[in-house]
This record gives structure tokens, C-alpha cells and sequence, in this order.
């Protein structure tokens, strides 16, 4: 029996990384706007605060992922989670624009802020998790491309509705937020519920279950031969290990990539908005155009990428991918300003990213177990939030001390580490099936 993927279920667990991915989006990107012209903070400063969320995101996004790992409802494993997550967030985001967003109440806006970072955290993980759970392991990457689709297209209707609804006044401490605060909060709220009508948890994960097991496999399956011969030999000399050494020493090299082309990554996202301004000149939520044209890009990818990795595998598509973004982080170095050319440099990001995005969660995942999926889940968002920890800080005193063109070359030296010690991940690459 050969095992085929459902697109249609998989789009629609897509919804919960696609709420995400919305209010995500806003907060890259406006937040630190927030910070700056409402209540006048510095980069450093701004930088700090940002990173608070990741400084959470390391125990909360392990802790969630494993809790959700060991909790059986009668709507599933997942969508306890998701769904107060998601309840939580959308309210005291409204609290967070329409109450705390005025010059004067910095400590109510950071509170609020802090505890919005809370109530997300109690669902991403189980959220992301939720695919893993309901796809056959060597369907992960395909699974993946359509689950980054849908997260694609929320931070695109993000940007769309900042592009619509956001104008900066003269002064920009007194933007209105409001009409964008609840478009987001409404699509957010819309996601989940389209999720949970559709996706019955546990009847789907017996059904892919025994179809698994039909085609001789199982939802512990590694993929890829080194992998089993590395765990046979490590069981034979070791004993039953919870995980045999060598593909222990992929998952830590493909943990450090994964900090590492964050770092670069989210450094250009976080600052992008100022970055526009100070040295393009760009003003009014421009920005929004630029980023645009990226995710534009890896939604067309996405489904191609699944499909180029299902051929030449996992690894050989991320290292296609870090270096094209290399490349572009290379020439936007160079760029004085916006032109014909940053669009392209913005096209072949949002490639690279996407070739990034579809693959390197499946890896993760591939060398975890059925049962420790959630678990697992939390180490690799663990480590891309432990990037946003260093990154807007870093970047952000770089910026303010000693030039707003550090940006990019910042984002090319650690992208191109990341190439490095993607090189030495071994394990998790395949997608043959019996």
C-alpha cells in the first residue's frame, strides 16, 4: 500500500499555524513601530523588549509542546491548547491596542504585551504539532509545504490589512491601530473555529495510524537507511537508547542551523520597518510592500519545494535555500535603495526561506517518536526563539551605534555559518517510502 497525502485535511490543520503565522506578522513588524514612535524608546531598548517573547518562548514553548504530548480529550491532544491559546491571545490583544497603546502607559503596555506572549505560547507548539500527528512520517515535507502555505497566506492578509488600514499620522505616536487590531483579531478567531469544526483529533490520528501500519511502516518510522543502521549499531553497543548517538549529533548540528539562519533571518524581519525608513526613505507602512513581495514568493514555492525535496532530500534543498538567502543578504548590502532590483533580491528570500521552512521542522521530527512529537516540537522552536533572544538585541545595537547598514552583512555572516553546520546533519533526510 503506498501511502498518498490528504491535502484537503491538510490544509485545514494548516488553520492553526495560519492564526499564528496573522498575528505573528503584526507583531514583528509593529510592535517595535509601537515602541519607537508611541512611547519613544531606543533600539537597544526596543531590541530588549522584543526578545522578552523568546526569552519566554524557551521554557514555555518545550513545556506546552510536552504537556500537550501527554494530555487525551475527548477532542484530542492538541486542541485544548489551541483553542484556550487562542481565546487568551485574541483578547488581550485588543487590551494591549486599545487600552494600553498610549504614550505614558509603558509599564501597562509591557504587561499586557508579556502576558499576550504568554497566552501564545500555550498554543504553538501543540498547534505545529498537530500536523506531525496526523501525517504519515515519510509525507512530513509535502504536509510541511502545505502547513507553511497556509502560514504564508495569514502574514500576507497581515500585510494586506496593514498596507489597507494603517496610515501613520504626522504624529505617529497617535497611528490609529484600532480597525487592524480587530481584522486580525477576527481572522485569528475564524482560523480556530474552521479547525476545530473539521479536524476530529483523535479519530483522524487511529485512522492515519493503521494506514501506516497497512504499508509496513510506523509513526516512529525513520525514513532514511543511515538512520536505522546508526540505530542498530548504537543498540547493539548501547544497549536500547533512547536515541542512538549519531542521529543525536544531527538533531544538536541541525538545532544550531536552525539558531543559526533565525539569527540572520529575523534580524532583517525585526528591523526592517526602521531599516526602510533610516536608509531607503521609505515611509507609511511601506515596508509592507517589500515583505510582501518575500511571502508572495515562498507561497508559490512552497508546494514545488515539497516536491524538489521529496527528490533530492531534505538537506541538499535547506542548503539550496541558506545559500541563495546568503547571496541576497550579501547584496542587500550593497543596495542603496529600493529598486527593480531589491524586488528580485525579495523574490529569491522568499525562496530560500520557504526551501528552509518545508524541511527542517520534518527533520526534527523524523528523529523524534510518535510520542514525543509535542516534545520535540518545543527543542526546535526552542532554539529559533533562543535566536530571537541574541538577534534583536545584538542587531539592534549594531544599529543604533554604529550603522543602520550593518543589517544585512549581520544577516549574511550567521546565515553562511548556518550553511556550515547544516553540512554535518546526517540523519532525517529521506522521504523514500516502502
Amino acid at each position: 500500500m503506498k501511502l498518498k497525502l490528504n491535502y484537503g485535511r491538510t490544509i485545514l490543520i494548516g488553520f492553526a499555524f495560519m492564526s499564528i503565522c496573522i498575528f505573528w506578522q503584526f507583531y514583528d513588524n509593529e510592535i517595535p513601530r509601537i515602541l519607537k514612535y508611541t512611547f519613544g524608546l531606543g533600539e537597544g531598548i526596543t531590541g530588549f523588549i522584543m526578545a522578552l517573547d523568546n526569552v519566554f518562548a524557551l521554557f514555555l514553548l518545550p513545556l506546552f509542546g510536552t504537556l500537550s504530548d501527554r494530555t487525551n480529550t475527548k477532542i484530542g491532544k492538541r486542541m485544548p491548547f489551541i483553542l484556550i491559546g487562542t481565546v487568551a491571545s485574541t483578547i488581550l490583544f485588543q487590551i494591549l491596542i486599545n487600552f494600553a497603546n498610549v504614550p505614558g502607559r509603558i509599564a501597562i503596555f509591557i504587561i499586557i504585551l508579556l502576558l499576550l506572549l504568554v497566552s501564545m505560547g500555550i498554543y504553538r507548539s501543540p498547534a505545529v504539532a498537530m500536523m506531525p500527528d496526523l501525517t504519515p512520517p515519510p509525507l512530513r515535507s509535502r504536509a510541511n509545504a502545505i502547513i507553511n502555505l497556509m502560514g504564508t497566506v495569514g502574514a500576507v492578509y497581515t500585510l494586506a490589512m496593514i498596507s489597507l488600514l494603517l496610515k501613520d499620522a504626522d504624529d505617529q505616536s497617535q497611528t490609529n491601530y484600532t480597525p487592524l487590531a480587530l481584522a486580525i483579531s477576527i481572522a485569528m478567531v475564524v482560523c480556530v473555529v474552521v479547525l476545530f469544526i473539521t479536524i476530529h483529533e483523535n479519530s483522524i490520528r487511529d485512522k492515519v495510524t493503521k494506514e501506516v501500519t497497512a504499508a509496513g511502516l510506523s509513526m516512529d518510522d525513520a525514513d532514511d537507511e543511515a538512520s536505522k543502521k546508526a540505530a542498530s549499531a548504537d543498540e547493539e553497543s548501547a544497549g536500547s537508547a533512547a536515541m542512538p548517538a549519531a542521529v543525536k549529533r544531527s538533531l544538536i548540528f541541525l538545532l544550531i542551523s536552525v539558531l543559526l539562519w533565525f539569527t540572520a533571518y529575523n534580524a532583517v524581519t525585526t528591523a526592517f520597518s526602521r531599516y526602510v525608513e533610516e536608509v531607503w526613505g521609505l515611509k507609511n507602512g511601506a515596508y509592507a510592500n517589500c515583505l510582501m513581495i518575500a511571502t508572495i514568493a515562498a507561497v508559490i514555492s512552497y508546494l514545488p519545494i515539497g516536491w524538489i525535496s521529496s527528490k533530492i532530500g531534505r538537506k541538499k534543498t535547506i542548503l539550496m535555500g541558506v545559500a541563495l538567502m546568503s547571496i541576497c543578504y550579501l547584496a542587500g548590502a550593497f543596495a542603496a535603495g529600493y529598486s527593480n532590483a531589491i524586488v528580485f533580491m525579495f523574490v529569491v528570500i522568499g525562496f530560500g526561506w520557504a526551501s528552509i521552512n518545508v524541511n527542517s521542522y520534518p527533520m526534527v521530527v523524523q528523529m523524534s517518536s510518535a510520542s514525543d512529537i509535542g516534545k520535540y516540537t518545543g527543542y526546535y522552536y526552542t532554539f529559533s526563539m533562543a535566536a530571537q533572544v541574541f538577534t534583536p538585541i545584538a542587531s539592534g545595537i549594531l544599529l543604533e551605534q554604529v550603522s543602520y547598514r550593518t543589517l544585512f552583512p549581520y544577516a549574511f555572516v550567521f546565515s553562511t555559518l548556518a550553511f556550515v553546520t547544516m553540512l554535518m546533519v546526517r540523519h532525517g533526510d529521506s522521504e523514500r517510502q516502502a
